[in-house]
């Protein structure tokens, strides 16, 4: 008899535990950070993008962002961004902030690389020739991380309860869960 599409996957997989995640909530807090980051980034570039241009076109209502007569790039908010995210790294480790933190942290490197020329040249070049950089960085990132996320697999496994966790208190003391050593 012919085994069914589900068979067949379990039995050409080593691992049938091993799948891919299906549902959102199913996918690992830190692995949802890292797609969130990933989708943040990619949608601010592209916003970002279209919003300087319609800058650069002179569109009505569209205007750069000034205080005190003096133009702030958006890098400005990206390096903001980017501090904010990493003082609440530094005191909420929740699973459901590590997600959102993703996000933004996403949004603010967006800010940032998409004038990576500026800061490069140290001169508003963003849409002379060699502002083309900022272009190549971004989509190098989006290529790259978007690639690694499709590509690697995450572990969903449980920790196995009969092994010791490695990062936990007394790990590296031999004791419970850890075999004697060996004498002479």
């Amino acid at each position: 008899m012919d085994a069914s599409p589900q068979q067949r996957r379990q039995q050409q997989s080593p691992n049938p535990d091993r799948r891919r995640p299906r549902r959102w909530r199913e996918v690992s807090p830190t692995r949802r950070g890292l797609v969130l980051a990933w989708w943040g980034f990619t949608l601010t570039f592209g916003f970002l993008r279209l919003l300087t241009w319609l800058i650069h076109i002179d569109a009505a209502g569209v205007g750069n962002v000034s205080a005190g007569g003096v133009h702030l790039h958006h890098y400005v908010w990206g390096i903001l961004v980017l501090m904010v995210v990493g003082a609440l790294g530094l005191v909420e480790r929740s699973p459901r902030w590590r997600t959102w933190m993703g996000l933004a942290y996403g949004i603010g490197t967006a800010l940032i690389i998409d004038e990576t020329a500026n800061l490069i040249n140290l001169s508003d070049v963003y849409w002379e020739h060699s502002g083309g950089v900022s272009i190549a960085v971004a989509l190098i990132v989006i290529g790259v991380v978007g690639g690694v996320l499709a590509f690697t697999h995450p572990d969903t496994s449980k920790p196995d309860a009969s092994k010791p966790d490695e990062g936990a208190p007394g790990a590296g003391r031999s004791g419970e869960g850890r075999p004697a050593p060996e004498r002479e």
